[in-house]
Order: structure tokens, then sequence, then C-alpha cells
């Protein structure tokens, strides 16, 4: 600041904080509601979860996918292993679910660029409709030949 700046325009800050005036020697009504709130609701809710989730540490459940094991194909059991007939066919049709849903989405990819591009979608949406072609042909290839029907 200039040494001679005006006292009237920038006047020194008060060296104490006000003390608040208050206007009635009554308590807050806001304040005594949220501690009631607090002491009666919040607190004894908020401690039963925690007691609860202490208990269940060693349960806790996993929200990813479940991790199966591969098994080898129908072919490659042996006669008479009615496991490995089990296993195979109910790994086959599990790949057959997540293969038909990676063609719904790659689907619907291909109708949201189609609507997005109009007429000229052919052009402008080649890799989609070459990704969609794709899936179709490995799809039909695989399961066209082999020995169980999907469910």
């Amino acid at each position: 600041m200039p040494k001679d700046h005006d006292k009237d325009v920038y006047p020194e800050p008060p060296s104490r904080t006000p003390v608040e005036d208050r206007q009635s020697s009554l308590p807050n009504p806001a304040l005594i509601l949220s501690k009631l709130f607090y002491y009666s609701v919040d607190l004894p809710v908020t401690t039963f979860r925690d007691i609860v989730e202490g208990i269940q540490s060693g349960k806790k459940s996993h929200y990813y996918h479940q991790k199966f094991r591969r098994v080898p194909e129908l072919t490659q059991c042996q006669e008479g292993d009615y496991v490995c007939y089990y296993e195979a066919e109910m790994q086959w049709r599990r790949d057959y679910k997540v293969d038909q849903e990676i063609v719904k989405v790659i689907q619907e990819r291909l109708r949201a660029c189609q609507q997005r591009e109009g007429p000229s979608y052919s052009q402008n949406c080649y890799k989609e409709l070459q990704q969609f072609e794709q899936s179709i042909n490995h799809n039909t290839l695989f399961y066209k030949y082999h020995l169980f029907q999907p469910s």
C-alpha cells in the first residue's frame, strides 16, 4: 500500500471479533432437535450396523463375476464319465449364453450407429457392420456343429 493512503477509505480492521449479541436467553430449538435425533436414532442405528458388519466381516459377499475352471470338451470326455459330460455341457451352455450377449451388444452398437448415421450408415458404420457379421459367422459355425442344442 502507498504511504499516503486515505485512512477513511480503508479503515483498520477491528482488533477483536465482535461478540455475538444474543437476542434471547432460550436455547436454539434446531440444535436441540438435531441432537435429539442424533442420540435417539442415528447413533443406535449406526452402532447396530457396525456390530452386524463386524460379525459378518468373514462372510462378505462379492459382486464380481463367478469364474469357472475350464473343463475338457465333450469329445475329450472318456466313455461313461457322466460328471465330465455334465461339466462339458454346462460349460458349453455358459459359453453359448456369453456369446449371445456379446452378439446382442454388437447388434445394439450397430443399430445405434444406423440410427445416428441415417441413410449413409453402410459407409460410416463399416467397422460395426464387419464386427457384427464376424460375430454372427463365428457363432453360427461354432454352434452349428456342436452336439447339443442350446436350451
